[in-house]
């Protein structure tokens, strides 16, 4: 029997020539990254279980990057990112992108692949539940817990279940005003949020190939919404290029076996498939956008790691380029790359960023600003009873703020069209 794309990479890194779903294997890292708020706790149970002058398995390897609670005043918040600061010096690790200094990037799942560290065949844990994102690239990717995270901080290696994987594939044309974010929030509603538990959620087919890698990665980013354990799509020539771009280092590409053993297959016309949102409060609360517009909305947001990539922006700045909005908007770059790309990039001869500003919107620093949520002064964050529709991830009460608060999750094109109407519209109407 052939194996899948995880299985092979799982094989690879625990030295075996091949390994099935259900097996426990130990496995070697590439890339381990944390952030601040799991960074602290890690470091902490890394000092107690190796000891207070343990050194890290390989300094190199370790990617530290500040985004979920960095602009803002709360006290605890700053503590985290100085222990950070202070291991990174203990520790002296160089890959470590600074809140506040020239290096600074902004959220860990965009900063990741803009800097290299998301390599087709690898290893790459994260002490996050969407480092799945990097999936989209054809590497095994999966958020780790503080105690396996200060545990390959000491060792370099993981004990891992070999997961099952369940293929998704979506073959035509998507059709205009609908995005990946429309396509995931689809599957998750069809399998619900443990449909996938424990388990790969591949994306394949001629839609997915006919992706950028931005879209790529909106599809992985959310697997965990379903359960899953990563999320992959196949290295093809738009994958290399991307890498190919930003990093030198050598990887390896591994593709599905012909006889591969699936748990199942899931299968979908991209011609079918329409605008989707998320209701409250769950993200696998599926319907149609036709099925609620008209809904008054309060607040639009477009951010996060799912997004506020720039692609996410450019599909926004289609419908705010020719509208004011009618409620408050947010606009939230995920990186600093991002964010200078939106002061760059024209239409009609107008820069992103001033179509944005021109439309009404409010643009915050690069971060992970109000979609967790975070201390009061968070950038956008959620007051009492407000309706929001959001690019963001969960919609689970409080996760934006208030527990009053109703979130809708949407693509950037939805989200645009109803900042523009104040209800929940379908872009299409306005695109």
């Amino acid at each position: 029997m052939g194996m899948t794309i995880t299985e092979k990479i799982l094989a690879a890194h625990s030295q075996r020539d091949r390994v099935s779903a259900g097996e426990n294997v130990w496995i070697d890292v590439d890339v381990l990254m944390t952030h601040d708020v799991c960074g602290p706790p890690t470091f902490a149970i890394f000092k107690k279980e190796f000891g207070e002058n343990a050194r890290v398995w390989d300094p190199r390897k370790v990617v530290i990057i500040p985004d979920h609670y960095i602009f803002t005043s709360d006290a605890h918040a700053n503590r985290n990112v100085e222990v950070l600061r202070q291991f990174v010096a203990e520790q002296d690790l160089p890959n470590y992108y600074d809140v506040g200094s020239p290096r600074y990037k902004g959220v860990c799942h965009i900063a990741l692949p803009e800097e290299g560290w998301t390599r087709p065949g690898e290893v790459l844990f994260g002490t996050d539940s969407h480092t799945c994102t990097a999936g989209a690239f054809g590497q095994f990717a999966t958020g780790v817990g503080n105690t396996d995270a200060a545990f390959i901080l000491g060792t370099g290696q993981l004990w891992v279940k070999v997961p099952e994987t369940m293929r998704f594939e979506i073959e035509g044309k998507i059709p205009p005003g609908v995005m990946a974010k429309d396509i995931i929030l689809n599957i998750i509603g069809d399998i619900s949020v443990d449909g996938a538990a424990y388990r790969t959620m591949e994306f394949a087919g001629s839609a997915v190939t006919a992706m950028t890698m931005e879209e790529r990665m909106t599809l992985c980013n959310m697997v965990i919404e379903a359960g899953g354990k990563n999320g992959v799509i196949a290295a093809d020539a738009t994958t290399e290029a991307y890498v190919k771009a930003r990093t030198d280092a050598p990887y390896t590409v591994y593709q599905n076996d012909p006889d591969a053993r699936f748990h199942s297959v899931y299968r979908y016309r991209a011609e079918d498939l329409q605008p989707m949102v998320a209701k409250p409060h769950s993200p696998d609360n599926k319907c149609g956008i036709v099925e609620v517009r008209g809904t008054p909305v309060e607040r639009a947001y477009i951010g996060s790691c799912t997004g506020g990539k720039f692609e996410d922006f450019w599909a926004a700045a289609q419908i705010l380029k020719d509208h004011p909005v009618k409620v408050d908007t947010f606009i939230v770059p995920a990186t600093t790359q991002v964010s200078n790309q939106l002061k760059e990039t024209e239409i009609g001869g107008r820069s992103l960023w001033q179509i944005f500003e021109d439309s009404g919107a409010r643009i915050g620093e690069p971060s992970c600003a109000a979609c967790l949520g975070g201390p009061s002064d968070t950038f956008g964050r959620l007051n009492n009873t407000e309706v929001c529709v959001s690019t963001t991830n969960r919609n689970f009460p409080g996760r934006m703020g208030s527990k009053k608060s109703q979130v809708y999750l949407a693509s950037p094109y939805t989200v645009a069209a109803s900042a523009i109407r104040g209800v929940l519209s379908d872009p299409r109407e306005v695109l």
